[in-house]
Parts: C-alpha cells; structure tokens; sequence
C-alpha cells in the first residue's frame, strides 16, 4: 500500500509526528512500548502487516512519541504526563473524540494513565504485556531489582547506538529472527533512528521509577491484555486490578513482538477484532483519575488581626486573583475557596506541582506564606465537583506540609517518574481517616543533567 503522507501536530512546544491509516469505524491509537520511528517502521513488511491488520477494522493513528523518531527531541527526559499529552494532542489533530489505545510493555503505563485521567475519549485499551511498576517488589516481581536496574542501565550507556548492542537485543526481542540478516540490518537502522543514546538512558531511567499501579482500580474502560503464557501471573495481577478487565494468551509468542510470527499475528488480529466489534458506546463516566490540590495561608488568623478587617480583604483579593491566574496557566481547574484557602484539580500532576510551586514564591511577594497538599486518586464527579477519597487524602497531605512547602503523596511522586522534579522524603504519615501514607516534599532545586 502507499505510504501515508506525514503529518505533525504540536503538544506544548513539542512537534508530535503522526501518520493515519484506513477509515474503520473505531479509532485505534497505535504507539510503540518504547522506540520507533514511522518512516523505516514501512520498510519492514513484518511490521506493515500489523499496521494494516489493525487499520483493515480501524481508523489507525500511528505516532512516533516525543524523543523518538520523526518527532521533536526534548531536553528533558518525557513523563507520563507529557506522553499522556501528547496522545491527546494527536487525537485532536485527527478529529478523534474516542479512541481504542493499542500499545506493549512500558507504553501500558501511559495508556493507562490516559484512560484513567480521560474515560470519556478512551473506547478501550488494548495491552500488550503491560508493565505497571518500573522496580521490582515482593508483590510484583516481575519486574528487573535494583542491581539488574544497574546493569541494565550500565549496558544502555555504554552500548546503544552499536550495532553488536542492538544485535543482542534482537536475541532477546525477537529470537527466531536473530540470524536473519536482512531483518538484523532493519532493526539495527530502525533502532537508531528511534532513539539517540542519550534519550535511550532517559528512557530508561524514566522507566525504573514510573509507577501506575496505584491508579489501575481507576481505569473503568473496556481492556484486553494480551501476553504469552509464561507472563499469564503478571498479566492477571493488572486485570485484577482493572475492573472488567479480560486476559487473552498467545502461546505461539516468542520475544516481545506478535506481527514475527505468522499463527501469532493472525491471533492478535483476531482477538482485536472480537474486542473492538463488543466495544459498545459507554455511560458518560462519573469517575475520573485528578490531582487535587489544597493550599492555605499560614498564620492567617494572627496576619488579619494585626492589618484590620479592610486591609485583610484587600490581601485576600490580591492573593485570590494571583491564584486563579496561575491556575489559569497551568490548567488547574477551581473547585472551591473556603477562607483563604483553595482547593483545585488538575489533569496532571506535574503541572500541578508546577503550579504549587509558583504559587509558594508568588505569595511571598504579597508578605504571605501559604502550604500546599497534592494527591492524584480517583475522584467521582458530582456535576463538575470531584469528590471521593482521593479529596480528604489532598487535605491531609496538605494538613501535614509546613509553611512554604509543597507536599505530595507518594502516587503523585510516581506518576512524575522522570521529570526534573525532585523530592524529600519525609516518612510515613497516619492520614486521619485515611491511613498510613509517605510523604515527599518538593524540593527547591531541579536534577542537574
């Protein structure tokens, strides 16, 4: 078939390469686990097949993520957040309200953070062996520990680029083809072309610390998991945690990719196609996944009485409308204002760090101090008001921080896995009413490079 002309589009500053492909009656976005590129991506039949197997019930937006490929290279190392952006900004540009999420192993927790953050533009999620938490624990052990984090991420440093690296990554990725040279030479120059050294070790570190498995009971879209036999335990640890959630196996798969093998890819298609044909229209949600934020003035009490009721207002209105600004900038939404504090929601937890964290040295200006709390959790919509647990949990944090702080919940430090932003810890916490939680504070400075 003819190659699809190229397209961009622009999320933040970030030019996003996307190519569409066929005109089905679902949308399906299609992105990569971790590197591809979408122009060597059609010299590879192998590949092509799965493109066109998807786009033969489909609409299929394709797209080379930030740092990859034909798109934008970043400085900064992408988060969830901003890959999370960046499929809602190809979407827009293709005029998709909704759409099926199809991706593979780490790029699981990007979809998944989507779908629970936008129920109402995800039709479904297709995983295939979905990785949710970057280290490995004694409850999910799937996943590389500390010293095989270290040499791992010791190998990609001095190794990616090399076609010998790339050749051994072949073995471990897709075996039956590793002594295929024609094939190997493919791979060698899509893999280059996918990612540079530097942004390969980014990505890497992004993906020892990003960690969703708090958020998987928030995702309440339709979701097939796909894995190989041997992974069926890691596969059925998310659909237990996602609720009507279905695990399908593909006992022929070998390696990471389903489009190598021939019985393997025919089972993939057909097990897409049964998915995407009971995909049905869904109830509007009234669940969503928000950050919520609280702040509030620090010795507001004593500051009134010392500046009179007048003067105290005139404060306060200042204080009010500088805050409201930045939410404005930072598209936080105000939920409520109760005093001299606020409390608002966001779609992304790291701008609504960034915003509490203006907000801590904005303030100063006016001779006030405030505290701030975040939390990211589950939130029901009452009209556009959320509430649920994941509100108390906000407040709490907040209750805790101390004046000039920024207090997170360790979800929230998750979910910013990758980004500049960096924390202290401060211990763990009895929350009244909800539990034990740790607790990281903002810190000042930003990682240097």
């Amino acid at each position: 078939m003819e190659v699809p002309d190229i397209q961009y589009t622009r999320s933040g500053d970030v030019a996003i390469a996307y190519q569409l492909v066929g005109d089905g009656p679902v949308d399906v976005v299609w992105f990569r686990g971790m590197a591809g590129d979408l122009l060597s991506t059609w010299d590879q039949s192998l590949i092509v097949r799965h493109v066109t197997g998807l786009a033969a019930f489909s609409r299929l937006l394709m797209f080379d993520k930030r740092g990859t490929g034909l798109s934008d290279r970043v400085r900064e190392a992408p988060t969830l957040e901003t890959r999370m952006d960046d499929v809602r900004a190809v979407m827009d540009a293709a005029g998709s309200e909704r759409a099926v999420l199809w991706t593979a192993h780490e790029g699981s927790r990007t979809a998944l953070l989507f779908a629970a953050t936008y129920p109402e533009r995800t039709a479904g999620l297709v995983l295939l062996e979905p990785s949710v938490r970057g280290t490995g624990s004694s409850d999910y052990p799937w996943a590389p520990n500390e010293e095989e984090w270290r040499r791992r991420l010791a190998s990609v440093r001095e190794g990616w680029g090399q076609g010998t690296f790339f050749a051994e990554l072949l073995r471990e990725w897709a075996p039956s083809l590793a002594h295929d040279d024609a094939f190997r030479q493919w791979f060698i120059g899509h893999m280059r072309r996918s990612l540079s050294p530097g942004a390969a070790l980014s990505f890497f570190r992004t993906m020892k610390e990003a960690d969703v498995n708090d958020i998987l009971s928030s995702v309440r879209v339709p979701t097939l998991i796909l894995c190989k036999p041997t992974l069926r335990p890691e596969a059925e640890y998310v659909a237990g945690r996602i609720p009507g959630s279905e695990v399908a196996e593909l006992p022929g798969l070998s390696g990471l990719f389903t489009w190598v093998d021939d019985e393997v890819h025919e089972q993939t298609m057909r097990e897409n196609e049964r998915f995407l044909a009971r995909i049905g229209r869904p109830k509007e949600p009234d669940r969503i996944l928000a950050t919520v934020l609280f702040t509030d003035i620090v010795g507001s009490t004593k500051r009134s009485a010392e500046l009179g009721n007048a003067a105290w207002r005139a404060l306060l209105e200042q204080h009010h409308a500088l805050v409201r600004r930045r939410l404005g900038q930072f598209d936080g939404a105000e939920i409520d204002t109760a005093g001299d504090g606020f409390f608002a929601a966001f779609d992304g937890p790291r701008r609504a760090i960034e915003c509490a964290r203006t907000l801590v040295q904005d303030v100063r200006s006016l001779g006030l101090e405030i505290r701030a709390g975040l939390h990211t959790g589950e939130c029901e919509l009452m009209g556009k008001k959320p509430s649920g647990i994941a509100v108390p949990i906000g407040a709490r944090v907040a209750a805790k921080a101390q004046p000039g702080e920024v207090l997170v919940s360790s979800t929230v430090k998750d979910l910013v896995a990758g980004s500049e932003i960096t924390f202290e810890d401060r211990g763990l916490h009895e929350l009244k009413g909800v539990g034990e939680w740790r607790l990281y504070a903002v810190s000042e400075h930003l990682v240097s490079e």
